[in-house]
């Protein structure tokens, strides 16, 4: 496969832990932040090791928001943990060298108080990290170091409660910070294998984790479980929920045969309480990489790569009845975009991602941004 290579195998508080300082994420949300033009407009960003990538970025508001991934990678050998962040002003780089390991950091969220991020060790083993004000620090948490534990993705509530998708050899696929301490959920419905690809939460407090072949509402005592949607070789890359019959699922499959190299097909999927149904995207050979909501919960952005039109980022936009084209900036280098957030209380967006195919040199990170007018 062309594209996902380059993430291939992922598609994924600081108080309590004696982390909090006075110039914590809460002090620089504080600051001004810059103005941006209208619509989406590419950002200077410092570059990394070449083989560089973000794969997920999380915003807490206007002056403070995290991107995460990888740099110095080479095909399939991993590189090293990549992490920036933005003060209000411009994006910096954040030195990891104390973390002492290799692989990516592959899920970040946060709010304006305190931020969490996970990754995985060229081992596999998953890495717990919280935001300390300047830098990422590891976190303990039940059943790290242990063998059938991964951690995969992460949603942060504005109260401080979080929760991180992934799974332990038991089946538990759900860790959950209290404010005081981490703990597994009750485990999935024996139906369910492999772990999730990521977790959601929405506005209204549920939690939903999904994966290739599944997605799950958590209750607080048990789970929900939806009929499977269904593809070829399918990947789920994201889920947006509004209700128990109002549910939105991106990804891509690879279909059936073509020769190598053959892209794979955008998948765009909505439950309407009975079942899945295909919706009609407006590119289709390609893949969706992410679907998110305004401060609502409703409907509002995907983005996604546009395998017939590389040089720039290709965005959907929810207008009340449909989902319709909306176009980043045109690069002399491709344009992959990994992921995308919301600024809250703006209407206004962060997206990041890559600026090749393949996982060599002389790729680097690319950051967007779009501004409302």
């Amino acid at each position: 496969m062309r594209r996902r290579q380059f993430v291939s195998g992922l598609i994924g508080t600081a108080a309590g832990l004696g982390l909090t300082t006075a110039t914590g994420p809460s002090a620089a949300a504080g600051s001004a932040a810059a103005a941006f033009p209208a619509g989406w407009q590419p950002v200077a960003v410092p570059s990394g090791r070449e083989a560089a990538q973000l794969v997920d970025v999380a915003a807490g508001g206007p002056g403070i928001a995290w991107a995460v991934g990888e740099e110095g990678r080479s095909g399939s050998t991993r590189g090293r943990p990549l992490s920036m962040v933005w003060d209000g002003t411009a994006w910096s780089r954040t030195d990891l060298g104390h973390l002492g390991f290799a692989g990516q950091l592959h899920s970040v969220a946060g709010s304006p108080d305190q931020a969490w991020a996970v990754g995985t060790d060229t081992s596999g083993g998953g890495h717990l990290l919280a935001w300390d004000g300047s830098t990422w620090q590891e976190t303990p948490y039940p059943g790290r170091g242990a063998a059938g534990t991964v951690l995969t993705g992460v949603t942060v509530a504005p109260d401080g409660r979080a929760w991180v998708s992934g799974r332990t050899s038991a089946g538990h696929a759900l860790l959950h910070w209290d404010g005081r301490q981490w703990g597994w959920d009750a485990p999935l419905p024996g139906t369910v294998s492999g772990a999730p690809s990521g977790v959601h939460r929405t506005p209204g407090g549920e939690i939903w984790v999904y994966g290739t072949g599944f997605a799950a509402r958590w209750d607080g005592g048990g789970w929900t479980q939806l009929a499977p949607p269904t593809g070829i070789r399918l990947v789920v890359t994201g889920l947006l929920a509004r209700a128990v019959d109002d549910v939105w699922l991106t990804g891509f499959d690879n279909g059936v045969g073509g020769p190598p190299g053959r892209p794979p097909n955008c998948v765009l999927r909505h439950w309407d309480g009975t079942t899945w149904n295909s919706v009609t995207t407006p590119f289709t050979i390609g893949l969706l990489s992410g679907v998110t909501g305004d401060d609502q919960g409703r409907p509002d952005a995907i983005a996604g790569w546009d395998f017939w039109d590389e040089t720039r980022a290709h965005y959907l936009r929810w207008n009340g009845s449909a989902w319709v084209s909306e176009r980043g900036p045109t690069s002399t280098t491709p344009v992959l975009i990994n992921a995308l957030a919301r600024i809250p209380g703006t209407g206004e967006y962060w997206s990041v991602g890559t600026t090749s195919s393949y996982p060599y040199p002389p790729a680097q990170v690319r950051v967007e941004h779009f501004g409302r007018s």
